[in-house]
């Protein structure tokens, strides 16, 4: 990778807009140079934490021996959820000025929950109070199910900015924000400040593509399959719509790319748009013109198109799903899965590390 960048669409809409790019990585030589395109916030979670640590072999191998060497007790996801600990506050203090400069609003780095507390909305509440007090510009991600949305409310009320994760819909989204907004409420009414609190929820656009992609697969419905990729895309608008009516103190935060619209066509709006540092290489040496789209809508044939799969009603409308469906959404239990497999290669590696092969 180069450290040096000319001048291009992604640099120019950071300029422009209010539509703030976060580095999906937390990778340390991706985020400096998602900083030089104006990024001012990075994410990590168990995929990305187990690629960053795989990638990067002759940092990590040595500081897990170091970690298990110091810590002769600790078991491997123990000493693997340190590593990743470590690398959250080495990618927050990059990230300090941003926080500064934004008065908390930006320039944080996202800490997601161990994936295996997903049942327990205490536990998840009392990690993300712990992530929380890792550095000062921490976000902690906590997942939009119904136990996940107990645990944001708690959080939120102990003073912890949330990060809303494994959400692909606009009710879950809508769900989550008004459990921050309840959280918030409850630390005003506590007498706690609620200054610089830096609240987003996610919704992974990228990902509600993948599942309608293969339900239009599985059950034979026949459609204009250009479609499929919009279904994300008016997911983000119908959920940010509803988030600047009612007043919510989130930003929606747009994650999990498949497709160069997926940035396109949200630029100009107040939220959050984080994606995977090869998408922003690419787009900033496009020949892309920036302009605002987010008041753009998405065309109508798109929509009715999208209207025939069932799955896709239940993301788009504020009431088709209830908070106790969230967790058994397709896209939902696949994600929750791959991120529960992802604690288990990381096990396996520090296991690696630290008892290798004869």
């Amino acid at each position: 990778m180069s450290d040096t960048y000319t001048d291009g669409p992604l640099l120019e809409a950071t300029r422009k807009f209010d539509t703030v790019l976060w580095n999906d990585s937390s990778d340390l030589d991706e985020l400096r140079q998602s900083i030089s395109f104006g990024g001012v916030g990075a994410t990590c979670n168990p995929v990305i934490a187990y690629t960053t640590i795989s990638k990067h072999p002759e940092i990590w191998n040595d500081r897990i021996r170091t970690i298990a060497q110091e810590n002769p007790t600790w078991s491997e996801s123990t000493i693997g959820w340190q590593a990743v600990k470590d690398m959250s506050v080495e990618a927050a203090k990059l990230l300090e000025p941003a926080f500064e400069a934004s008065g908390g609003r930006d320039g944080r780095l996202s800490v997601q929950t161990d994936p295996r507390l997903h049942r327990d909305p205490k536990a998840l509440a009392d990690q993300a109070e712990e992530f929380h007090r890792l550095a000062k510009n921490i976000v902690v991600k906590i997942p939009a199910t119904k136990t996940g949305l107990e645990a944001i409310e708690d959080a939120t009320k102990r003073g912890v900015s949330c990060n809303v994760t494994v959400s692909f819909s606009v009710p879950q989204a809508v769900a989550a924000a008004e459990a921050i907004e309840r959280g918030l409420e409850a630390r005003k009414e506590a007498g706690d400040s609620v200054e610089g609190m830096g609240p987003v929820v996610t919704i992974m656009v990228g990902r509600l593509d993948d599942w309608l992609k293969h339900v239009v697969k599985r059950d034979g419905i026949f459609l204009d399959h250009s479609a499929l990729e919009w279904a994300g895309i008016a997911a983000v608008k119908k959920a940010y719509q509803i988030f600047k009516d009612r007043g919510f103190t989130s930003r929606v935060l747009v994650a999990a790319f498949r497709n160069v619209y997926q940035w396109a066509m949200v630029q100009g709006g107040d939220l959050v748009v984080s994606p995977p540092f090869a998408w922003q290489e690419r787009i900033n040496n496009s020949d892309w013109e920036v302009r605002e789209t987010m008041s753009e809508p998405v065309d109508e044939k798109y929509l009715e198109e999208l209207r025939r799969i069932p799955d896709f009603n239940r993301a788009y409308d504020e009431d088709g799903m209830s908070p106790e469906e969230f967790a058994t959404f397709g896209p939902a239990a696949k994600t929750l899965r791959q991120f529960l497999a992802a604690d288990n290669d990381l096990d396996m590696l520090v296991r690696d590390i630290i008892v290798p092969a004869p």
